[in-house]
């Protein structure tokens, strides 16, 4: 038994995790597989239990939006406002899609006005978009487009296509296998685990936070357990954090990731593939708070590329390692968890 299983255990055995799963695939084969505890507190975590991810989301935002590039309806370098006039207002007319992609477009934070707005108001997000001014200008610096990524992507693939963002990636999820989905049909809410809050302190820290305050506290509502565990939230599309997946289904998706002739490349391209995995923008993240490189929807060092979310949830491909791995969690809380588990696979 490899030593990762007694570390999922030992949180449950600490009271820190409530439900969750781990997923390990290596050559395309399933290496490891672990559930512990409930997605509800009586009905036990299966691999087919799903869980909101935060921004473990925003790599499978870009896929889609990158599949659009791949038809030849965009172009990485075509202005946002060629396709979307409204965008190009206030210093924001030269922001490429590929700035949008690899968070350096200046727009890492809904205006002041979100704050006053339902999260389910797409029109009203996008319009304030539209008109804002950036942080920072596009291209010069990183910023993680914590809730706002998802809304900029899904507009510029509406003009470009006609496509809402989630319906298009709902169907290439069910072309290529991958248990994750942007938006929850009614058939899946069933299969759904319903987020708790572990530390109390956890949504205030954020909130209380000059960086992280406003980047995912525009609109209102979106750390909240009662939201995110209503039918409502569930089957809106909020791209840029409202992701269902099973940790198998992370996994499932991180195992086709990477090679030349596997399922991403296929989709994309040679050259897009690479562009979708390879270092597009670096610095220091001015929401992180650390030097980070982006790809054009990733997180990626010298040991992994992939994403974590700010309840808990990860996924990633070891470069180090050589393996795809999915970890979900319904226990809210901070990251110590996931860094346990990475050290564990990638140190053990």
């Amino acid at each position: 038994m490899h030593p990762v299983i007694d570390v999922l255990d030992s949180f449950v055995a600490a009271g820190t995790e409530p439900g969750g799963a781990l997923c390990v695939i290596r050559d395309g084969e399933v290496e490891i597989e672990h559930q512990v505890g409930t997605r509800d507190g009586v009905r036990p975590w299966d691999a087919e239990t799903l869980v909101m991810t935060y921004s473990v989301a925003k790599p499978f935002a870009a896929l889609t939006v990158l599949t659009a590039v791949a038809e030849g309806a965009l172009g990485l370098d075509q202005r946002v406002a060629e396709v979307w006039p409204e965008y190009a207002a206030a210093g924001k007319e030269a922001t490429t899609v590929r700035q949008v992609l690899s968070h350096a477009a200046g727009l890492p934070s809904f205006p002041e006005a979100a704050a006053d707005l339902e999260y389910d108001d797409r029109a009203a997000l996008v319009a304030l978009l539209a008109a804002a001014a950036p942080e920072h200008e596009p291209g010069a610096a990183v910023a993680e487009h914590a809730l706002t990524y998802g809304h900029l992507l899904d507009e510029i693939l509406r003009r470009a296509t006609g496509e809402d963002l989630a319906d298009r990636f709902a169907g290439i999820a069910a072309r290529h296998g991958w248990d994750v989905h942007l938006r929850v049909s009614p058939a899946d809410l069933g299969r759904v685990a319903d987020v708790v809050v572990g530390d109390p302190t956890w949504a205030p820290t954020y909130l209380a936070d000059p960086r992280w305050g406003p980047a995912l506290g525009r609109p209102a509502g979106l750390l909240d357990a009662d939201v995110l565990n209503s039918e409502r939230f569930r089957t809106t599309s909020f791209p840029a954090i409202a992701m269902h997946a099973s940790a198998r289904g992370l996994a499932r998706f991180y195992s086709d990731l990477m090679a030349p002739d596997g399922a991403v490349a296929a989709l994309l391209g040679p050259k897009l593939h690479q562009a979708f995995i390879g270092p597009a923008a670096s610095g220091h993240d001015l929401v992180l708070g650390r030097e980070v490189t982006w790809t054009l929807g990733f997180q990626v060092d010298d040991e992994d590329i992939g994403m974590g979310g700010a309840g808990g949830c990860a996924a990633w491909w070891s470069l180090q390692n050589d393996h795809a791995v999915g970890y979900v969690t319904r226990g809210l809380g901070g990251h110590d968890r996931v860094e346990a588990v990475w050290d564990a696979l990638e140190q053990g």
